[in-house]
């Protein structure tokens, strides 16, 4: 195998280089204060904070889960997470303003500007250390082995441990200099060296002399591995004789109809939450939290998976006798042999800016939580701002030794992790949702709905063989059942932190009416009918504009156009709707 040559290296270092030089850049900034730091004095442009949420969701695991899933289901099987583009839009018009509105620093100092008491205490404290360390390292972790697949196929001369390690203190070095500044201008860098470098990528694949010998992709595969919808069958054996299974109506229908907005998962909380509402809380006001949520929705479903997809697609042509479990190493073998040398240096450097986008922000959001809700919360409450950041500082490097200690010492034994986290984060979106609606919802409601899917989830496995994603169903009622109950067996939150809450977010909406009738001074949001025409509008342009630039890429231009076309009448009514409400012109 061709070893890389000192213009593939060339454009590693110099990538390398410039992370570097932007996080010694943005230090003295990131230093003045704790809000500095992790959010970057909430001066962020829509376009900066949005791109940052885009390059963090663009992980080096990410085109080869979308590969996987190509090989396995065809396109289709892009529905796995296809199915959260109306938690995204929920989130755009129902929270981004919310997040931002209600000045706090991290998503779990929410919980106590909403609830109160020792549950409350507990619940901050306990999230802090269970997502900013524990669910923070497992990511991170997960990134790790994908980027350590990678080098080892591509760079086989390099020890791929000891370049994982270099890799991560090169970034906890920038990240936790810079805080969020650094990261995300880096962040903005390395996505656009990502795409482009996929997309080169994807056209260098449908070159390739397998592909153009066998008539070009459409001719190479089955024309149902190009259908944008599954098939809905009630076999999942159907197809068998290609390698692929057919979706079984049940699977899409808890994807699109429950997961969406019932399950916790990473990037994709429903209401928003982790590093995507430290997004929206550090932009310059209401309007570019919002437009920055819009503009990552957009760029996460319309424009990033095409070029994943066609080298998934050509991956097949190119290796049809991969095993089915390593269907996504096919992605990184693509790459072996389609880029000529320097391109592949490009490639690599490209990858490295997907994963070091992912690998900075997780460090910076975990840190926030560890230390604005963990150690100044309750740990010192009497430091300067300088004692935090420099605390700060050292919790990044410390947070990343963890997460390399699950990668190479922890993770390898564990499988199934994602429909783990789904599984047992099912029901928990139902009160991540509604505790910004309800006054009633207390912290023992959310604690309830963390507890509950855990004890579903046991039964389930100890008791009976269904499996995921039939569990959902059973976990989702489980949690949302018990939840009402300790709801309404346990005490209400406090009236004056209820009143609190309601001035800060001036949330609005019939079931505040409780709280706002003693607020007659507050002006609340109003018009959530149309906020409700806007969340349908955007789930349309999303999917129009997703499949319309499909089948353009695929040859069908006039059902295309027609997709895209009525994308761009979906956008329009939205921005029309929210320039009535004053919302376009940007501070």
């Amino acid at each position: 195998m061709e070893q890389l040559n000192i213009l593939d290296y060339s454009f590693i270092v110099g990538y390398l280089l410039l992370t570097l030089v932007i996080g010694l850049w943005f230090s003295r900034r990131a230093s003045e204060s704790v809000g500095e730091f992790f959010l970057s004095g909430r001066q962020l442009p829509w376009w900066i904070a949005g791109t940052g949420m885009v390059a963090t969701t663009f992980a080096a695991d990410t085109p080869l889960a979308v590969a996987g899933f190509v090989a396995k289901n065809g396109i289709a099987g892009n529905w796995v997470w296809w199915t959260f583009v109306s938690g995204g839009m929920l989130t755009v018009f129902f929270f981004a303003r919310l997040w931002r509105r209600a000045e706090i620093l991290t998503d779990l100092e929410f919980i106590e500007l909403r609830y109160s008491g020792k549950a409350a205490r507990f619940l901050r404290g306990f999230k802090a250390i269970y997502f900013g360390l524990f669910i923070n390292a497992v990511i991170i972790g997960w990134v790790n082995l994908a980027m350590f697949k990678i080098i080892r196929i591509l760079m086989p001369e390099l020890n791929p441990e000891l370049t994982i390690v270099a890799l991560v203190l090169l970034t906890t070095f920038y990240s936790g200099l810079s805080g969020l500044w650094g990261v995300s201008i880096t962040d903005a860098v390395q996505f656009v060296i990502a795409m482009t470098g996929c997309i080169i990528l994807a056209v260098l694949a449908v070159q390739s002399p397998a592909v153009v010998s066998a008539g070009g992709l459409t001719k190479a595969l089955p024309a149902w591995m190009f259908d944008f919808f599954p098939t809905f069958t009630s076999s999942s054996s159907e197809r068998s004789l290609t390698g692929a299974v057919a979706l079984p109506f049940i699977s899409f229908a808890a994807m699109a109809f429950v997961q969406w907005w019932a399950s916790w998962y990473p990037g994709s909380e429903p209401g928003g939450g982790g590093y995507i509402a430290q997004r929206m809380m550090s932009a310059k006001n209401e309007k570019h939290s919002l437009l920055a949520t819009l503009w990552f929705t957009v760029a996460h479903y319309c424009l990033r998976p095409w070029p994943w997809i066609i080298v998934g697609l050509v991956s097949l042509v190119m290796f049809p006798d991969l095993p089915m479990n390593q269907k996504e190493d096919g992605f990184v073998y693509v790459m072996q042999a389609v880029l000529p040398p320097g391109l592949k240096g490009l490639l690599i450097a490209a990858f490295l800016a997907a994963y070091m986008s992912t690998l900075s922000t997780h460090l910076n959001w975990g840190t926030s939580y560890l230390i604005n809700d963990l150690y100044r919360r309750f740990l010192k409450t009497d430091g300067d701002e300088q004692h935090y950041v420099t605390i700060s500082k050292v919790t990044t490097f410390l947070t990343a030794a963890f997460a390399l200690y699950i990668t190479f010492f922890v993770l390898e034994t564990i499988t199934g992790a994602w429909e783990f986290i789904i599984q047992c984060g099912a029901g928990t979106g139902f009160v991540l949702i509604l505790r910004w609606f309800w006054w009633r919802l207390n912290a023992w409601s959310e604690i309830t709905s963390m507890v509950a899917p855990f004890l579903a989830f046991g039964w389930l496995q100890l008791f009976t063989d269904i499996t995921f994603p039939f569990s959902i169903f059973i976990i989702v009622a489980f949690t949302i059942a018990a939840t009402l109950l300790v709801t309404f067996l346990t005490p209400p939150t406090e009236i004056t932190r209820l009143e609190l809450f309601y001035r800060t977010t001036r949330v609005g909406g019939v079931l505040w009416k409780k709280v706002s009738n003693n607020l007659p001074d507050v002006v609340s949001d109003t018009g959530f009918a149309m906020l409700f025409v806007d969340w349908a509008l955007g789930i349309v342009m999303i999917y129009t504009i997703l499949f319309g630039t499909g089948r353009v890429i695929f040859g069908d231009t006039m059902q295309g156009v027609l997709f895209l076309g009525a994308g761009v009448v979906a956008g329009s009514l939205i921005f029309a709707d929210l320039n009535r409400r004053g919302w376009n012109t940007l501070n």
